[in-house]
């Protein structure tokens, strides 16, 4: 018993450490540096003459950035050391675990395009490290849903309009409507719009009718579809920063303090009696240090006993 709670005492001790050394600002500088001077390294590495020239430095420090990295996880799993579930429920920390861990493992070591893919992946923590961008990525997850339902309209439109394509324009441009592929790839390089006067050229030449054919795949599919992507973009971007801006626990404005509730009316009655058994107290008191001789003064009665001394006068 004593040992298992010397051993909790230890991890709560090793995790309080951990946790304000990960929390220092030096910390997260520190960090962001070896990401950043990370992809530096990746991009020397994409010149032939500088590999040729610092291949044994750049292999070191490569090894060096790999311990680095690997330090640093080891500090945030520590950091969780009385909490571990706490450091698998960040998604953030699983993605940096997957990065890491994946340098180590021997199967994708020896393929070196994997092994410079998990290299490039490290220079997406940043995001980690800078809070609007960290929002920007949350958007984007957020906006997959309504991604896929513009995806779906937009297929659909395109589809559509590339088959009246092909039905009209597959003989006289064969090069642009040949085929249902064809004429797919031509609408929707219309959709940005580039090549659009060539195209609508080469079809006021079939027909003029061809202008309301053009004309209304770039009003449906450039400007109504795209902007239909933007404000869903917008909107997840904005769910994105309110989520953002209620999870770093932003002061709230003190609630208003409620006025002092009325007394019962039981204790405001039991102070009105006590205040006239003191009064009758005082009153017993000067009666009975008065002359003898002087004049007595009518008391005052409060009361059932008043009411009662009335009733007797009045019948008298």
């Amino acid at each position: 018993m004593a040992d298992a709670r010397t051993t909790t005492r230890s991890t709560t001790r090793l995790a309080a450490r951990a946790s304000r050394a990960v929390d220092s600002p030096f910390f997260t500088r520190a960090v962001f540096v070896l990401i950043v001077a990370n992809a530096v390294l990746l991009g020397a590495e994409t010149y032939t003459g500088v590999v040729a020239g610092w291949l044994p430095l750049l292999k070191t420090a490569e090894h060096l950035f790999l311990a680095a990295f690997a330090a640093e996880i080891l500090l945030r799993l520590a950091a969780h050391a009385d909490r571990p579930a706490a450091f698998f429920r960040d998604p953030w920390n699983l993605f940096d675990l997957a990065v890491v861990t994946g340098a180590f493992l021997p199967f994708l070591r020896e393929n070196t395009t994997v092994l410079r893919l998990l290299r490039l992946a490290r220079v997406l923590r940043a995001a980690r490290f800078l809070p609007q961008l960290r929002i920007v990525l949350v958007a984007v997850g957020k906006s997959l849903p309504g991604t896929l339902s513009f995806l779906l309209v937009g297929g659909l439109l395109l589809y559509v309009y590339a088959m009246v394509g092909w039905t009209f324009f597959a003989d006289d441009d064969p090069e642009h409507f040949g085929s249902l592929g064809r004429a797919a790839l031509t609408l929707f390089l219309l959709i940005t719009l580039d090549g659009l006067g060539d195209a609508v050229r080469t079809g006021l030449e079939i027909s003029r009718w061809t202008i309301v054919y053009f004309a209304s795949f770039v009003l449906f599919g450039s400007f109504l579809l795209v902007n239909l992507l933007i404000g869903v973009v917008i909107g997840s971007l904005d769910e994105a920063r309110r989520e953002a801006e209620s999870d770093s626990g932003s002061p709230k404005p003190p609630a208003a303090v409620p006025p002092a509730a009325p007394e019962p009316l039981p204790l405001l009655r039991a102070r009105i009696a006590a205040a006239r058994t003191a009064l009758d107290d005082a009153e017993r008191a000067l009666t009975q240090v008065a002359p003898a001789n002087a004049p007595r003064a009518p008391q005052v009665r409060h009361g059932p006993a008043a009411s009662s001394v009335a009733a007797g006068d009045a019948r008298r």
